[in-house]
């Protein structure tokens, strides 16, 4: 990645005004745009304990109402060891007083190797506010806000301690008042289903992201970013506040400063669709890539070997030519059993599997090779896999049954995605583990599951839901299939998912063979299409009813449409097609009077920006388009 453009940072020391603010008076940041305000301030108890607040709003709508940040560390064990005041505050942040306030404006824009749009503008008023507790200067935290347009971001940064002592992190409690009236889409864990919920009665805590529809219109996303030194943290219900969610860490974190929590984002949007467009604020709270030559980095198509043999791999890789796939992926259990110490993943364990033959054969016709890859043989291996597989010409590893949520298992995860960086190997992380932004910094990291596909053939209004909950995070890996019987949506449906969800590797025809194909013409549609784009939009769009999404590569756009599991029709206007030009379009619809087993019509017509196409979908339907220019 580089920089370019324009580079605006400003500084302004603000004694007088952390005098003020320490007294009730609130810090005022805004966005560049103006429409999104945060305050923060402290409050004083009678017995003189301090309690640090915000809010935000949205053009004078409330979005955020008074919240209160907070987090608590016990490090008496540091401070015994190392012979320091020991601590004796049961609030450790009770007693910070603000000593300077320091705001900074950010604008640059930078380009992605891999992305839903070819540059991203990293715009935002920031404030850093440094605190320092009055009975003991060695502690020293910042309160670090980012206001952009799309959304705002907090964390909590701990400089380095000059006595060296370290921080064990025991709760964050960052809390998120909503207005009476929110809903929620909630899902418990990584994989699991959607539920529309008041900020009342949940079964457990809510994944991130988790999306709210407020009762003022607005739309709000909360968020993780950077999440790469520290504990995953999701949403629970306040015990004592009503409409209010607090942050819950899977467990503590140990910490060394310099060292910041990761980023809490409050996206903030007047329509869904804003949500999705605007998730780039995730990659621009992460630092740059630390890749210097990321030629290796190839996004694609891949599909998996569903019979691992040397024939059959040979003839994936005839139909990934012919369908214009980039790799195929062989799964686990290649190297012996998975969940095995005792296996080796640099040695062959099945039965006519020659892999070297296999990936020459590959490289001949132009089609790259990854391997599945269990944790436990990561966790022991993974210090000199990764450059093993680069000297047997394997491009990528699918990381399986990664641990989460700890801190350990975060930043082994986050080590692991280093080690393969530096052997130019690709990453997709299974099973529960979700993207913070730090595909921005490790761009080998293509994608990840984390989330419900086709693995559990879900319904098409859980996939309606999907690019409004799931998606902010960043690509997903739902595994599409095509054949499979097992499908609960219409044939359309799935070719649309393809320009509808995003992953520089996108797993096609999953659970499918090459034999289950019989030159079904639509399949034209997943062949041309690619998976990094220049332009995303999205035209359309209510979470668990319906979307439609447009997404650009060079002068080609192409254009996916879901609904849920009702009959629904739609206009879809090309307006974001250039004015005064004249373009074809092919389009993918469901058709049962169609003779084939697929039953999907293609046809073609001339278009322009002034067009407005009216389509009709079937239950758990779909509509595909590709749009090329008239030259």
């Amino acid at each position: 990645m580089r920089y370019f453009i324009l580079a605006v940072v400003s500084f302004i020391t603000l004694a007088a005004k952390a005098q003020n603010t320490a007294t009730g008076a609130p810090l005022v940041i805004q966005s560049p745009g103006k429409n999104l305000t945060l305050k923060f301030y402290q409050k004083q108890s009678a017995d003189n304990k301090r309690t640090m607040y915000y809010q935000v709003t949205y053009q004078d709508k409330q979005v955020i109402g008074e919240s209160v940040l907070d987090i608590q560390l016990d490090n008496q064990l540091s401070e015994k060891a190392m012979a320091l005041k020991i601590d004796q505050h049961k609030n450790w942040c009770e007693n910070l007083v603000i000593k300077d306030i320091k705001t900074t404006t950010h604008d640059t824009s930078w380009i992605p190797v891999n992305g839903e749009r070819s540059q991203i503008r990293d715009h935002y008023n920031a404030a850093d506010i440094t605190l320092v507790k009055d009975d003991n200067p060695m502690y020293v935290m910042q309160v670090q806000v980012r206001a952009y347009d799309e959304g705002v971001a907090i964390r909590y940064y701990f400089p380095e301690n000059e006595k060296g002592t370290y921080y064990n992190v025991t709760a964050e409690n960052t809390g998120f008042s909503f207005p009476a009236g929110t809903q929620a889409w909630f899902a418990n864990w990584a994989q699991a289903p959607y539920y529309k919920l008041p900020l009342a009665n949940w079964p457990g805590e809510s994944e991130r992201p988790l999306t709210l529809e407020l009762p003022n219109g607005l739309f709000v996303a909360l968020g993780e970013a950077q999440l790469v030194d520290y504990a995953r943290t999701k949403f629970k219900l306040s015990d004592d506040k009503p409409n209010t969610l607090v942050t819950s860490m899977f467990g503590g974190a140990q910490i060394v400063s310099p060292v910041g929590t990761p980023w809490r984002v409050i996206m903030v949007a007047t329509t869904p669709g804003d949500l999705i467009t605007h998730n780039y604020i995730m990659l621009n709270l992460n630092e740059p890539s630390k890749t210097t030559n990321t030629d290796w980095i190839k996004p694609g198509k891949i599909m998996r070997v569903m019979t691992q043999t040397t024939a059959d791999a040979k003839a994936n890789i005839d139909f990934a030519v012919k369908h214009k796939l980039q790799y195929i992926l062989f799964d686990w259990k290649w190297y012996g059993p998975a969940f095995s110490f005792n296996s080796d993943a640099t040695k062959v364990a099945i039965p006519d599997f020659d892999l070297p033959g296999i990936i020459q054969y590959g490289k001949d016709k132009g089609i790259g090779i990854w391997l599945y890859v269990n944790q436990q043989a990561l966790l022991v291996q993974s210090d000199s896999l990764f450059a093993v597989y680069n000297k047997w010409r394997v491009k990528g590893v699918k990381f399986g049954f990664v641990q989460v949520g700890s801190h350990r298992w975060t930043t082994w995860v986050e080590k692991a995605i280093q080690q393969a960086a530096a052997s130019h190997i690709m990453v997709n992380i299974h099973d529960d583990w979700r993207l913070t932004g730090e595909q921005r910094t490790w761009p080998n990291l293509m994608t990840a599951e984390g989330v419900r596909g086709n693995e559990e053939m879900p319904d098409a209004t859980h996939n309606t839901i999907l690019p409004f909950t799931r998606y902010i995070a960043g690509p997903a890996d739902y595994t599409i299939c095509y054949f499979d019987k097992r499908i609960k949506t219409t044939h359309a449906h799935q070719l649309a998912l393809a320009a509808i969800y995003y992953s520089p590797l996108q797993t096609l025809y999953w659970y499918d063979k090459p034999s289950a194909e019989h030159n079904e013409p639509e399949l034209e549609f997943w062949d041309n299409i690619p998976t990094s784009w220049d332009e995303t939009r999205v035209i359309q769009g209510k979470p668990g009813e319906y979307i439609t999404t447009a997404r650009r590569k060079g002068t080609e756009w192409f254009v996916g449409t879901i609904t849920n599991n009702k009959a629904r029709t739609l206009n879809v206007p090309l307006t974001f097609l250039a004015p005064g030009k004249k373009y074809r379009v092919k389009i993918y619809s469901d058709d049962a009077s169609v003779a084939t087993a697929t039953h999907v019509r293609v046809s073609s017509s001339v278009v322009s920006s002034k067009t407005v196409l009216n389509i009709s979908l079937q239950p758990s339907g779909g509509e595909a388009m590709h749009i090329e220019e008239i030259k």
